[in-house]
């Protein structure tokens, strides 16, 4: 018999307290740990949204990485990654002036968003305000993720985007009746979600297996579901979701059109060919199936193992990330015995995907935070089925334990675990806050060179965010290789910085085109380029 579930009543006082309360704690939270970005993902979103709110456009003054680049800087930007996040930020720019403080409150209405979808799955999982107050608090604090929910980058907006598209695809196959409805949000959110990360396509193609689960085809064939959807209805879902992500998606599909020549950039995807993370800053992009299989299939397996068990590989991710350890066997506990329920079949598919994907096919990405990135959109039901999981448990042991009261146990015990969460999510946040700093490096730098020159560095996106700089990142090739890139986008200078050279970059005697300029830059060397 169908458990029936408890009314989830919008105008309830309980749900008034937690959307206040839970709004306070998401901008809380995002601008006391990030007061600023703090890596090149976070830099590169903060200032082509700087451009976006200014009016200058998705344009770029360098180039991160040589994969999909343009022959010339200025350069057309998103060429790699996508331009959700940036949007996102410069909304709140446009009203509030460019600073990183209006960037950032649009990343805590995404934190606030994803924060009430918990809530809301609290409820229609979990059937109490318990279950509500206590998934929601857990995506607020969220473990690893808490000191970055703030940052320019993908993670905040994907825990919303993200999460409503597969409680949208779930609501639409799990719905008896009016689910096309759904079925039209769940396009819109799924090319928002695209428009935030590459994998967020993903969604499209988690949908579409939903609508032709094989097992419900082959009940709906043998005529054994007497509720089965009927395979027509099925088809005009289809047509209905994958339609509306394509008019959400289309203005930035043409403009992709109209720069690029195709609908989407391709070359992220010789990330699967990579034999070192290093690729990625190779010139050119060269990273191919015959790189990869060069010595044999030893290092295709090789990386792959390691993607899958490796300190950031896709297992300890989850455990430590995702299930911020005290909730991981709980929620596998909660999702095995939910293998059933239809609204949960876009999570196990599109978890089961995008580990899959980034520990077998992009290995070094997904070891170097792409899984981490993507997880983001798991987190508001990870943090409800890892709480019903430890419920599951404790039905369990009453079974052995008589004298247990589960009445008690249940908020007891999940209650426990979520000050552990909260304890955890603090110890690792407060000891790594995203603080405001203007390192000194990058003022002598400017200092010392032509107001328009152009600079060879290993992180351009954060030079041009101390000093509007524009240039290049140090290619992961040889000086003779460095040369020719410094001719193809008029770079006037390379600074080496002591830890982060390139292998194939260090020389012994110094390359006649370069020019040591005798300044100190605290652990790096600023070389002039003579051009040819």
């Amino acid at each position: 018999m169908k458990k029936k579930q408890t009314p989830f009543r919008l105008r309830g006082l309980g749900i008034r307290i937690y959307v206040l309360a839970s709004l306070i704690a998401a901008f809380v939270i995002v601008f006391y740990f990030s007061q600023q970005p703090g890596y090149t993902d976070s830099f590169y979103h903060y200032n082509a949204a700087v451009r976006v709110a200014e009016g200058d456009g998705f344009v770029d003054d360098y180039l991160w990485t040589y994969i999909g680049a343009s022959d010339s800087l200025p350069a057309p930007s998103h060429l790699y990654w996508m331009p959700g996040t940036t949007l996102i930020a410069a909304l709140g720019m446009v009203i509030f002036g460019a600073t990183y403080a209006a960037a950032k409150i649009g990343l805590a209405l995404c934190l606030w968003g994803a924060s009430l979808l918990a809530y809301w799955l609290g409820w229609r999982l979990g059937g109490s305000s318990r279950h509500a107050w206590q998934a929601g608090i857990v995506v607020l604090f969220g473990g690893f993720f808490m000191r970055f929910w703030g940052q320019a980058d993908t993670f905040a907006p994907y825990a919303f985007f993200g999460g409503m598209t597969l409680a949208f695809i779930g609501l639409g196959i799990s719905s008896e009746k009016n689910n096309v409805r759904w079925w039209v949000f769940a396009g819109i959110f799924a090319a928002f979600s695209h428009l935030i990360r590459s994998d967020g396509l993903m969604m499209l193609l988690v949908g579409w297996s939903v609508l032709f689960f094989p097992l419900d085809i082959w009940a709906w064939l043998r005529k054994r579901a007497q509720h089965a959807t009927p395979l027509r209805k099925r088809v005009i879902c289809f047509v209905i979701f994958t339609v509306a992500y394509l008019a959400a998606m289309s203005p930035w599909l043409i403009r992709n059109l109209n720069t690029i020549g195709t609908v989407l950039p391709v070359g992220g995807t010789q990330g699967a060919w990579y034999t070192s993370y290093n690729d990625l800053f190779s010139y050119p992009p060269d990273a191919s199936a015959e790189t990869l299989f060069a010595d044999g299939s030893s290092l295709f397996v090789e990386t792959r193992v390691w993607g899958l068990f490796s300190g950031q590989g896709a297992i300890i991710n989850f455990i430590a990330i995702e299930g911020i350890i005290v909730l991981a066997p709980f929620i596998l506990i909660a999702l095995w015995r939910r293998r059933h329920d239809a609204f949960l079949r876009p999570v196990w598919i599109f978890a089961l995907g995008i580990h899959l994907a980034f520990a077998l096919v992009f290995p070094f990405p997904g070891v170097r935070g792409g899984l981490f990135h993507a997880a983001a959109a798991l987190m508001p039901f990870w943090a409800i089925l890892g709480l019903l999981g430890i419920d599951d448990s404790i039905d369990w042991v009453v079974k052995f334990r008589r004298k247990w009261k589960p009445q008690i146990a249940k908020p007891l015990f999940s209650s426990f675990v979520v000050l552990i969460i909260i304890f955890l999510s603090l110890q690792i946040a407060l000891a790594a806050r995203f603080t405001t700093r203007n390192p000194q490096f990058y003022r002598i730098l400017a200092e010392s060179i032509p107001e328009n020159a152009r600079v060879m560095i290993n992180d351009p996106a954060q030079l041009y965010y101390y000093t509007g700089i524009g240039g290049v990142v140090v290619p992961n090739e040889s000086p003779a290789i460095a040369l020719e890139v410094a001719e193809r986008y008029a770079i006037d200078y390379l600074v080496l910085e002591n830890g982060g050279i390139p292998d194939p970059m260090l020389f012994e005697t110094v390359p006649n085109f370069l020019t040591p300029i005798d300044i100190e830059l605290g652990g790096a060397t600023l070389y002039a380029i003579e051009r040819n």
